[in-house]
């Protein structure tokens, strides 16, 4: 289902915990929700449609990749800046993110995943996990 899209930094400052099996409509809702924003959005994390869990979708090559519970478990020395828009707020803010990263994850049938990410995708997934931490660019 469509989840509203929170604008509230209070609730967006909030920090996430790890999501589990009892969370599935959430999954289902956070990329419906992405989906119906695809004009203006690449990714979205679970406490942007008001669910405090880590769980992030993004647009990873053509199609949305669900990751429930990623963690990063190595990246490139190199970082560089880039300004980046978020759906829940307005306007840009400069943010600093890793070139590559490698980051182990839940699909949504809970079957262990990882990924090595570079450019553009590994930025998406970088600033959805910031969300986890209550981290607003």
């Amino acid at each position: 289902m469509v989840k509203d899209v929170v604008t509230d930094i209070l609730i967006l400052k909030r920090k996430s915990v790890p999501a589990d099996k009892d969370d599935r409509q959430l999954f289902t809702d956070l990329c419906d929700t992405l989906a119906a924003n695809s004009d203006r959005c690449v990714g979205m994390a679970a406490n942007m449609i008001g669910v405090h869990k880590t769980v992030l979708a993004a647009q990873i090559g053509n199609s949305v990749t669900l990751m429930v519970n990623p963690v990063i478990t190595d990246h490139s020395k190199d970082m560089y800046e880039v300004s980046e828009g978020c759906l829940s707020l307005t306007g840009e803010r400069t943010a600093k993110r890793w070139q590559v990263i490698t980051v182990e994850y839940l699909d949504k049938n809970f079957k262990k995943k990882k990924k090595t990410l570079r450019g553009f995708e590994a930025q998406i997934v970088q600033h959805e996990m910031d969300h986890f931490e209550g981290i607003i660019i």
